[in-house]
């Protein structure tokens, strides 16, 4: 992987624990094994509103009509080559204040469509169960990276199909840091993006 690339993780968790460490261990492995520089950024302690669909965005070609938290994000948002979104499961689904940064990317698609499109994007999803709703979660991030134009990239066969799969044990990040093989699915998730 050339020195061109910036990778983005986001962690859409709304509470310090097991979704901002995941995050940060990727990002972490991406810049001391392959030399990728980073940035991260958390909804957390954020004022981000929901998308309520007025059509400002492709009225005005302007941005988003909320002047909010999100508008720090943005300019990365399109500078970022490679994303790395990180969950907790919230009922078998993204959080809720992921879903309001996903939705708000249409502000920026608006005022410059084609903005998402050739970008590498991997998912890690973490649960206080071990089959809480990992998988489900990885697929809408996926699905969303799709939609998008976006090349999604998961860990390979045999333990990481999708992406990072973390249990935490409703532990945090304390449990996050024991799930030996979570965090051999984001290594593997890591590599395959480097190698991409």
């Amino acid at each position: 992987m050339s020195g061109e690339h910036l990778v983005l993780g986001l962690s859409g968790s709304p509470r310090k624990g097991g979704t901002d460490y995941a995050v940060n261990y990727a990002l972490q492995r991406l810049e001391a094994n392959h030399g990728v520089p980073s940035r991260y950024f958390s909804v957390r302690g954020k004022t981000i509103h929901f998308c309520i669909h007025c059509d400002y965005c492709i009225r005005k070609k302007k941005g988003c009509i909320h002047q909010d938290d999100l508008q720090e994000l943005y300019p990365l948002l399109e500078e970022a080559t490679i994303w790395i979104l990180g969950s907790p499961v919230y009922h078998g689904h993204i959080s809720a204040q992921l879903k309001a940064v996903l939705d708000r990317t249409r502000a920026l698609l608006a005022r410059r469509p084609g903005a998402l499109t050739g970008k590498l994007g991997a998912g890690i999803a973490v649960g206080g169960d071990r089959n809480g709703g990992q998988e489900q979660v990885l697929g809408t991030i996926a699905d969303f990276y799709l939609i998008n134009e976006m090349v999604p990239v998961g860990g390979g066969a045999f333990g990481a199909n999708w992406g990072g799969s973390v249990w935490t044990a409703d532990r945090g990040s304390e449990g996050a840091a024991e799930d030996s093989e979570g965090l051999r699915s984001i290594r593997r998730t890591v590599d395959r993006l480097a190698r991409s």
